[in-house]
C-alpha cells in the first residue's frame, strides 16, 4: 500500500485574516471552497478551515522545513510580517536534534516551527 499525501486541517479564527497571513507567510492559495482553503508551497501543503475552537487552536502545531532558514526569516522580517500581524519572529536557535529553528504563531494561535536540517 502506498500513500500519496497527508495534509493537516489548520483552524482559522478569522478566516480572511488567516488566508492573507498564509499568503504572506509564503504559501500559494490554490483553492478556496466551502470554508476550506488549500495552500501549497513546493511539495508542502495544508488545508485551512473556517473553524475555531480555542483549546484545539492553542494546542495545534505545524512543522515547516525550509532550505535556507536565514533567508526565510529575513524575508518575513523585511516584508513587515511582524508589524502587519503584531507578532515577534525570534532569533534562530540550534536544536539538540540537529535543526536550526524559529517559531511563529499565526492569528488563530497555531504554532509554526520553521526549521532547517543542519
Amino acid at each position: 500500500m502506498k500513500t500519496v499525501e497527508i495534509k493537516a486541517f489548520v483552524p482559522a479564527k478569522d478566516y480572511q485574516l488567516s488566508k492573507q497571513f498564509y499568503k504572506d507567510f509564503g504559501f500559494e492559495m490554490a483553492s478556496d471552497e466551502g470554508g476550506i482553503a488549500y495552500f501549497k508551497s513546493g511539495a508542502s501543503s495544508f488545508l485551512l478551515q473556517n473553524f475555531y475552537n480555542e483549546t484545539h487552536s492553542n494546542n495545534f502545531m505545524m512543522h515547516l522545513s525550509v532550505e535556507d532558514i536565514h533567508e526565510y526569516r529575513e524575508h518575513l522580517k523585511n516584508a513587515g510580517f511582524e508589524k502587519t500581524y503584531n507578532l515577534n519572529i525570534p532569533e534562530i536557535i540550534t536544536q539538540p536534534w540537529g535543526m536550526l529553528e524559529f517559531t511563529v504563531i499565526d492569528p488563530t494561535g497555531v504554532l509554526w516551527r520553521v526549521a532547517q536540517n543542519v
